[in-house]
């Protein structure tokens, strides 16, 4: 039976990639003359900068200082992640899986920084059981240590998990470790093709996380608490 809820964090819960692709695209243009591919880009989301950095340099056509860039893109997306919310479907996952008594664990290839400073502003940490980030790891995805480690932190099986992604890179890792992978993929990764994942959702609004599971799994989940 299920035990655990395992999520992603850029991409699935708020829609940053956009938000950085937006970014990317606009310092290329402003610095380097150069259109940012949303299909070349959007096989960068999800993991590290040694999938990103190769990629910036192959479309300029020079060296370019990568973490200049970076850090150039990342002035414009502080301003505009100030309106950052939740994407549709994510708070009713969340409640649905505490109700549930499900352990709830969230696995990023971002900084640990990063990503408790948003749980924090969005006011859902108190959600996780487990929060893992590249910091506590010494490969992120596609590599399938962070869901290694987060399984073995949530004291679950590969087989009582289940994992929601919204890039290639992270369903590649949550397959890797063995756990059954539902993508939602964002406005970046929509047009991706996605295989061996065992459940596609437009956004979680879809259908409650209680039927999704039930559909993967062939059963339900335990009665809710209370």
């Amino acid at each position: 039976m299920i035990k655990g809820v395992i999520f992603d964090f850029d991409g699935l819960l708020v829609d940053t990639e956009t938000v950085w692709y937006e970014a990317f695209k606009e310092v290329l243009l402003e610095k380097h003359s150069v259109e940012l591919d949303l299909a070349g880009y959007s096989r960068c989301v999800g993991t590290g900068n040694d999938v990103l950095y190769p990629y910036i340099h192959e479309i300029t056509g020079k060296p370019v200082d990568c973490e200049q860039l970076e850090n150039d893109a990342y002035d414009k997306v502080r301003v505009k992640m100030n309106a950052l919310i939740l994407r549709e479907g994510v708070k009713e996952y969340l409640d649905e899986a505490k109700q549930h008594n499900l352990i709830i664990g969230l696995a990023s290839s971002s900084s640990r920084e990063w990503v408790i400073g948003y749980l924090e502003q969005l006011d859902i940490i108190d959600y996780f059981h487990v929060i893992n980030t590249k910091d506590d790891v010494t490969r992120v995805k596609p590599d399938p240590e962070l869901y290694k480690k987060t399984l073995s932190d949530c004291s679950l099986l590969p087989t009582e998990a289940i994992a929601f992604e919204d890039s290639l890179n992270g369903l590649q890792a949550a397959k890797q470790a063995g756990i059954r992978c539902v993508i939602v993929p964002n406005n970046v990764t929509r047009n991706l093709e996605f295989i061996h994942h065992d459940y596609h959702l437009d956004s979680m609004k879809q259908e409650k996380m209680s039927e999704v599971i039930k559909k993967i799994f062939g059963t339900g989940l335990e009665a809710p608490l209370g």
